[in-house]
């Protein structure tokens, strides 16, 4: 009876990413979905907070969730990742998709400047007024962020933005540590020179 229970609670664990990443691969479809649905519900919530932190938007958080995800399950047979989690590749690939929104976005914002500001609403003033500024804020961020080499740019979204334990960011970047927190330390450099002090 004792092995029973002992077996009933080895079944009860979870799967872990690696786990599941595997079945999501898998030749069974039901299995598959099973298993990437799983893997969504685990990491939803942090990829979306990730990409509004880079977005600024509800509309487009959502947007790179659903690009972030949908890269997942079209790579999911051939992509194997290094860290104990799928959440570091997960960031990885939220950042670039939330690099591809910003460059939609600004295309939005130039076309939105030819044709003229909307007329404001005025018992939103104030709201519009601080979605404004806190625009304005990403706006600089993203021009400072869009001048760090590719490298430097990877390192700031993942741990600064992302707030990725700095093993889990140097693993999802195929990198040591030491080089990954030198990185840091020249990103965050370049971003104070870009900036002001003020702004880190």
């Amino acid at each position: 009876m004792g092995t029973q229970e002992g077996a009933a609670r080895v079944d009860a664990t979870p799967p872990d990413d690696h786990e599941l990443w595997r079945a999501a691969g898998g030749d069974d479809p039901d299995a598959a979905a099973a298993a990437f649905t799983a893997l969504y519900h685990r990491h939803a919530d942090a990829v979306w907070r990730y990409a509004y932190r880079l977005t600024g938007t509800r509309a487009g958080a959502e947007d790179v969730l659903a690009a972030t995800f949908l890269t997942a399950w079209r790579r999911r047979a051939d992509v194997r990742f290094v860290a104990d989690s799928a959440r570091p590749w997960l960031l990885a690939v939220t950042g670039n998709e939330a690099r591809t929104e910003w460059r939609r976005s600004a295309r939005h914002d130039r076309l939105a400047e030819r044709m003229g500001a909307a007329p404001a609403v005025g018992d939103h003033a104030d709201a519009v007024v601080a979605r404004l500024d806190d625009r304005s804020r990403l706006r600089r961020l993203r021009d400072a962020l869009s001048q760090l080499s590719d490298e430097h740019r990877e390192v700031v979204e993942l741990c600064m933005i992302a707030e990725l334990p700095q093993a889990d960011a140097a693993r999802a970047l195929g990198i040591r540590e030491v080089t990954l927190r030198s990185r840091i330390h020249r990103a965050r450099a370049r971003l104070r020179a870009l900036l002001g002090e003020e702004e880190l």
